[in-house]
């Protein structure tokens, strides 16, 4: 199977899925990669630029029918703070050290990392491991890959 185009999540007919595949946060922005479907079968993602697969996108195929994106769980730290300004100080910190964030109201997700927990736990955030799907923040970076720091251009 190969697909060529994706459909965001939400706009295509669920009758039209065939199969899904079961993606990592790492494998989820891609051009070009080879997919095993949960179905066995093998899918070609060929995009003509790099693109951020969430879950639910549709992958299409040259057939019409449609692979869906599944976000596969991961082992994530979830964040608690005891008020506003904590989290708002715990999300700083960890932007401040690039860190892939996922922002969801009351709390925040980030990799498990325990060195990263310790910070956490030491600026008055709680934390708890679980195993979910990780959907960070793209970031304001996100549409060329690109950014700025002290005259250095690079990627991430």
């Amino acid at each position: 199977m190969r697909s060529t185009s994706i459909l965001p999540s939400g706009t295509w007919e669920p009758s039209r899925e065939v199969d899904h595949v079961l993606v990592d946060y790492d494998r989820r922005h891609r051009r070009r990669i080879l997919l095993p479907t949960e179905g066995g079968a093998e899918l070609l993602l060929d995009l003509p630029q790099a693109a951020r697969l969430r879950d639910g996108d549709g992958l299409v195929l040259e057939d019409g029918g449609i692979v869906r994106v599944q976000a596969r769980a991961e082992t994530l730290a979830e964040i608690h703070a005891h008020d506003d300004g904590d989290r708002i100080r715990i999300a700083w910190h960890l932007g401040n050290r690039h860190l892939p964030v996922q922002l969801l109201g009351e709390y925040l997700r980030i990799r498990a990392d325990h060195v990263i927990e310790e910070m956490i736990e030491g600026l008055g955030g709680h934390v708890e491991r679980i195993e979910a799907p990780f959907d960070p923040e793209a970031g304001a970076y996100a549409g060329g890959g690109h950014h700025h720091h002290d005259g250095a251009d690079h990627e991430h």
